[in-house]
C-alpha cells in the first residue's frame, strides 16, 4: 500500500493507532447487520454445506481404512464439545470476568489425523480434490465404496500428481498427512514461524518440508509459484480455497447436534457466543459461517488475533482486507502463536465476514501462556498457544464497554445469565512431552 495513505487512515483511526501500538483491543464490526439480509447476498450457502457434508460420509469408509482411529465414529472426523465450568469460575475469580452462562470447550485441538481444526478444512479440500479427479478420469463413481481408493493401483494413480500448500503448521499437517494417505507427492512450504516438531512429523509421513526464512505470505508465494510451473500439481490457497472455507463450515452442524444432546438451548432468548483464534481467516471464517447459517441471529462470532499480527481485524476495520499487511502499519508480523502469524488477511474470507462477523479481540502472547496454565490448573487440558488465544473472549466479554455497548444494542441485557460461550480449541493434542513442558514453563514479561 502505498504510505500516504496509511498515515492517514492512522490520522483519522483511533483503532489502527492502537493496532500500531500493539494494545490489546476490542473491536465491534460496525458492517453486522440480521442474518436474513446477509444471506440474500451470500455466493455461499446452506446447501453448499450439506455438499461438503454428504462427500465427506462418502469418503468415510476410505477415512476408516487408513485411520482405524477414526473406527469409532464411522469415519466422522470430529472432536468432542466439554463443560469447563472450573475453567469459567477461574477465569471470573482470577481476571474479573462476570461471565455469566455456560462455558464449554469445542475440542478440536484433538481432531483425529491432525489434531487441530485444519482437520476439517484441509483434509476436506484433499478429498474433494480426490474425488474430482478419480471421476474424472473414470475411475469413481459416487454410488462406490470408496474404501477401494486405498487399494494400491489406486494410491499408484494419485502418485503421479502432487499437492502443495503454504503454511505456518497446522494447515501443512492436515494436508500432508491426508495426501500421504492417498498416495499423493506432497510438498508443505513452511514459514520461519513453523515449530520444528511439525516439520518433523510431517517428513515422518514421507512429505517433502521446504522451509523459509520469511513469513507465512511468503511461503504462500512460493508454493503457489512452484505448484503453476507444475502441470500435475494442486495448489491448496489457504487465502482464497473456498474448498476449505466449506469444509470447516460443516463443523457448525456436528455442533448443532452436540448442543441438542446437552440439551443446550440456541435461540434468541438463548445467545450463543464463540470465540476463535484467527490467522489468515480460513478456519474461523468458515465456522462462522457455517453457525450463522445454523442458528442466524442467535449466534455471535468473535475472532481473537495476536497483538502482533491482527491481520483480520486490520483488513476488515480498514475495508482493505488483504491490501493491506500488519507491517504496514510497523507491526512485526511475529508471534508465539505460530498458526496465527500472519500478516495479510484472506480478503475472500475478509469479505464473507463483513455482515456476519460481531467482533475481534486481540491478545498478547504472555497472555497465551496464562491461558494455557489456567486450563491446565483448572480442567487438566493441554492447548497450544494459539488455541488458548480463543480465551481472551470469555475474559473479555462482559467486563469491556464495547461488549457492554454491543450487548445492550442488541437487546441482550436479560438474556446473558441464559447464554452459553464456546472457545474453540484449535491445536494442541499431538504437541510432543518436552514441547508441552517448555510450554507450561514460558512466561513472558510484556
Amino acid at each position: 500500500m502505498e504510505m500516504t495513505l496509511i498515515k492517514e487512515k492512522l490520522r483519522s483511526d483511533p483503532m489502527l493507532r492502537k493496532l500500531q501500538a500493539a494494545e490489546e483491543v476490542i473491536w465491534i464490526n460496525p458492517d453486522k447487520i440480521p442474518f436474513a439480509d446477509a444471506q440474500d447476498s451470500s455466493e455461499l450457502t446452506m446447501a453448499d454445506i450439506d455438499d461438503a457434508e454428504a462427500r465427506l460420509l462418502r469418503f468415510a469408509p476410505f477415512i476408516m481404512k487408513c485411520f482405524p482411529e477414526t473406527e469409532a465414529r464411522g469415519g466422522m472426523i470430529e472432536s468432542p464439545l466439554t463443560d469447563i465450568s472450573d475453567m469459567r469460575d477461574l477465569l471470573n475469580e482470577k481476571y474479573d470476568s462476570h461471565l455469566q452462562g455456560r462455558l464449554l470447550l469445542k475440542l478440536d485441538s484433538h481432531l483425529p489425523i491432525a489434531g487441530s481444526v485444519k482437520a476439517r478444512g484441509g483434509i476436506y479440500e484433499v478429498l474433494k480434490y480426490t474425488e474430482d479427479l478419480a471421476i474424472a478420469h473414470g475411475i469413481l463413481k459416487k454410488s462406490d465404496n470408496y474404501a477401494k481408493l486405498a487399494e494400491p493401483e489406486y494410491r499408484n494413480f494419485f502418485a503421479q500428481y502432487t499437492i502443495q500448500v503454504g503454511s505456518t503448521g497446522n494447515l501443512g499437517m492436515s494436508i500432508g498427512i491426508m495426501s500421504a494417505a492417498v498416495g499423493y507427492h506432497a510438498i508443505v512450504h513452511m514459514s520461519a514461524d513453523a515449530k520444528q516438531w511439525k516439520k518433523d512429523l510431517l517428513r515422518s509421513y514421507g512429505v517433502t518440508v521446504i522451509e523459509y526464512r520469511a513469513d507465512y505470505s511468503e511461503a504462500v508465494k512460493n508454493g503457489r509459484k512452484q505448484s503453476d510451473e507444475n502441470l500435475v500439481s494442486y495448489f491448496v490457497d489457504d487465502e482464497k480455497s473456498r474448498d476449505l472455507f466449506l469444509g470447516y463450515a460443516v463443523a457448525a452442524k456436528r455442533l448443532m447436534c452436540q448442543l441438542e444432546e446437552k440439551q443446550i438451548r440456541v435461540d434468541v432468548e438463548h445467545p450463543l457466543f464463540v470465540y476463535i483464534p484467527c490467522g489468515v481467516g480460513g478456519a474461523p471464517g468458515g465456522i462462522t459461517f457455517g453457525l450463522k447459517q445454523v442458528f442466524g441471529d442467535a449466534v455471535h462470532c468473535f475472532f481473537v488475533e495476536p497483538v502482533q499480527a491482527p491481520c483480520m481485524l486490520l483488513g476488515m476495520s480498514t475495508g482493505l482486507h488483504n491490501a493491506i499487511s500488519v507491517q504496514d502499519i510497523g507491526l512485526t508480523g511475529l508471534t508465539h502463536a505460530d498458526g496465527l502469524a500472519v500478516g495479510r488477511p484472506s480478503g475472500f474470507v475478509g469479505s464473507m465476514m463483513e455482515p456476519l462477523l460481531s467482533g475481534e479481540f486481540t491478545v498478547r502472547d504472555g497472555k497465551l501462556y496464562d491461558y494455557l496454565r489456567d486450563m491446565l490448573e483448572a480442567e487438566g487440558i493441554f492447548l497450544e498457544p494459539s488455541a488458548c488465544a480463543a480465551f481472551q473472549g470469555a475474559a473479555m466479554l462482559e467486563r469491556s464497554p464495547e461488549i457492554q455497548e454491543y450487548i445492550k444494542k442488541n437487546a441482550l441485557e436479560e438474556k446473558m445469565k441464559r447464554a452459553a460461550h464456546i472457545v474453540w480449541a484449535t491445536g494442541g493434542s499431538l504437541v510432543p512431552e518436552e514441547i508441552r513442558e517448555e510450554y507450561r514453563n514460558t512466561i513472558i514479561r510484556e
